[in-house]
């Protein structure tokens, strides 16, 4: 099965190394490319997908810039990516595009593994890009009470909890400098800016902040253990780990790519022993 990944500066991902493990653990032999596009020349979106769709592949992950553009690429993208207005898999059948976000059904699939029937209740998300934009409709679906967003660029915020709103779910906006007041009444705090990655360390709100009737979720997962995932473990806060959405959104993906059903049950079960897989190998790197 040939799969691959289009974006910019993507070099270092470990997708490769996910779905070439899936493709193991599954019994499908399994190639996976990166097409860099500050490795090599994409006109667009449209001409590298044509181009790998006449080489046989059977799928792509899509990331930054062109998760937008792979929608509306689409044939047939589902229910998620639509809502969404974005996608990060395409798969190639029958001469059809289908499209899904599995941002958006990886960060809901592993807030259950983590954390069980838990409500989100009241969440407060920072960051309102591409996956800040999933996570916050998946926070919807899984049925947030409210989902309260902030980012530097407040029209952006803006912008998202209007569309949180249309599509029926409670949202609003506040100003960065209204974290302070905001934090204590919620009962979920999510981190989808860079902040905290080892090329961008720090937290993205006072750690003194997190208490322990929160749970938190951060998206950045190198390193493992972020200030924002510290602080939460030093008061004893539930932690949901960006490793369980790397790993989650890659099986979700790697399932859509699988033809066969009983592959496709046998993916979903690797999930648990991929995360502790990615969870050991990470800690060792940031110990390293």
């Amino acid at each position: 099965m040939k799969l691959g990944l289009i974006g910019k500066a993507i070099m270092n991902s470990s997708s490769p190394d996910l779905h070439v493990r899936l493709g193991q653990l599954t019994g499908i032999p399994t190639t996976y490319d990166l097409f860099d596009a500050n490795e090599q020349p994409i006109a667009s979106l449209e001409s590298q997908v044509n181009k790998v769709i006449a080489e046989g592949y059977r799928g792509v992950n899509v990331t930054f810039p062109w998760k937008e553009t792979a929608v509306k690429l689409a044939t047939r993208p589902s229910p998620g990516a639509k809502m969404v207005g974005a996608a990060n898999t395409l798969v190639f059948e029958n001469g059809e595009i289908l499209a899904e976000n599995t941002d958006f059904t990886g960060f809901m699939s592993g807030f259950r593994a983590t954390l069980g029937a838990r409500q989100p209740g009241r969440v407060l998300l920072i960051g309102t890009g591409g996956v800040g934009k999933a996570v916050a409709f998946g926070l919807g679906q899984l049925g947030a009470s409210e989902v309260i967003l902030v980012d530097l660029d407040e029209e952006k915020s803006r912008q998202l909890a209007d569309e949180l709103t249309q599509h029926g779910f409670k949202a609003s906006a506040i100003h960065p400098e209204q974290l302070a007041e905001t934090v204590p009444h919620c009962d979920g705090l999510v981190n989808c800016t860079p902040i905290g990655h080892e090329k961008s360390p720090g937290c993205p709100l006072p750690a003194e902040l997190v208490q322990s009737h929160h749970w938190i979720f951060d998206a950045v997962y190198v390193p493992a253990v972020t200030e924002f995932i510290a602080a939460a473990k030093q008061v004893g806060a539930a932690v949901v780990s960006g490793v369980s959405l790397f790993v989650f959104q890659g099986v979700d993906a790697f399932k859509l790519f699988c033809e066969d059903e009983a592959k496709r049950e046998a993916a979903d079960q690797q999930s648990a022993t991929l995360f502790a897989h990615y969870r050991r190998k990470l800690l060792k790197e940031n110990d390293a």
